[in-house]
């Protein structure tokens, strides 16, 4: 059973290992060139100096093939699922061949365990070694814009858990429906919807975020637009390398929310000049920035004197130390989806199918 299932996977398997071997000699060229080309900018930037301007021109280099082999990341396990689960057993059942197998003397149990165990086996290999490929290629490029969590599905061991997910849908597609090009269409639809539900309903909340304080500051903080023609304070997102920024909102002491009213009372030279040079603000509801007016500054600096004696910026994120937990709690969801996908196809091919 095993022999014939690798007689029957083999093409895959070599399409599979050429693509790998494509993507590790574009990273082994290029990847070097990253790697001096990231120390160079570090090295003339130094220490003491603003590396602002240094680190963006470093960003702006390779900034296509990172995204492109970011996206390759996510795409393969889909692939997988799509082009190697949803017809492992559907082709079977389509061409009736799965009646001729069970009447020898392979059990339908072995036979799905193999083909599911060998092809989910090589799928997982597959993105596994993609995702480490793509993580070390880009990590001077990751290590420079210090935003772990941005490229959070497209790194290290998480691609892993999508493949096992995607090659489980797949299969349990194909003995659901028993026809491959509907199950390959229902594969990607729900992998999609997975991955997308996952990264905004369940992954933000796997573990409460931190909460800091802050102090307002004119040089992080500044005007927006709301409700029509309100101005008020609003905060940027702090300065938190590797960090995954929930919110930050301006609140007093009982987390009451800054309004504009009391922006408006505290600060009325201030939002006039801002009203003025803004010319008009949209009634759509939502906040957009403004500049700070020309000479301000001197009101500026007395209204955040006024509203910082009572409010202040709280912010809530994850720190960049939770990232591998969090990698570690993804993981174990998508292999518990797929765990439950596979006893779901046992069950199914032991009592259902006929």
């Amino acid at each position: 059973m095993i022999r014939l299932t690798w007689r029957q996977f083999r093409g895959q398997a070599v399409i599979g290992t050429v693509g790998l071997v494509l993507v590790a000699a574009v990273a082994t060229i290029t990847g070097p060139h990253l790697v001096h080309l990231y120390d160079t900018t570090a090295r003339t930037c130094g220490p003491h100096n603003d590396c602002s301007s240094a680190m963006s021109a470093f960003l702006g280099n390779d900034s296509t093939l990172r995204t492109w082999l970011g996206t390759l990341v996510v795409v393969v396990p889909g692939i997988t699922g799509i082009f190697w689960g949803a017809p492992l057993v559907a082709r079977e059942l389509e061409a009736g061949t799965h009646r001729l197998i069970w009447t020898q003397s392979v059990t339908r149990t072995r036979w799905l365990g193999v083909k599911i165990g060998i092809i989910g086996l090589v799928s997982m290999i597959v993105a596994g070694a993609l995702s480490l490929l793509v993580t070390w290629w880009a990590s001077p490029l990751d290590e420079a814009k210090a935003r772990v969590f941005s490229t959070f599905d497209q790194r290290d061991i998480v691609p892993i858990g999508y493949a096992a997910f995607a090659l489980a849908l797949g299969v349990t597609a194909g003995v659901l429906i028993r026809r491959a090009v509907p199950a390959m269409a229902v594969t990607l639809v729900v992998f999609i919807a997975t991955l997308l539900a996952v990264a905004h309903w369940v992954r933000p909340h796997l573990i409460a975020p931190m909460i800091r304080t802050i102090g307002l500051d004119p040089a992080t903080t500044g005007f927006g637009s709301s409700n029509g023609s309100a101005f008020t304070l609003v905060p940027n997102s702090p300065s938190l390398p590797n960090s995954w920024i929930y919110s930050a909102q301006i609140v007093d002491r009982v987390d009451h929310a800054l309004s504009p009213t009391y922006v408006a009372n505290a600060c009325p030279k201030l939002v006039a000049g801002a009203q003025a040079t803004a010319g008009g603000v949209s009634a759509s509801g939502r906040v957009s920035r403004v500049p700070t007016p020309a000479g301000a500054q001197a009101e500026l600096q007395a209204c955040f004197a006024k509203v910082g004696a009572r409010f202040h910026e709280v912010v809530a994120y994850q720190p960049g130390s939770r990232y591998w937990t969090f990698q570690w709690y993804e993981l174990a969801i998508y292999l518990g989806i797929a765990l439950v996908l596979v006893g779901t196809c046992t069950w199914w091919v032991r009592h259902r199918l006929r």
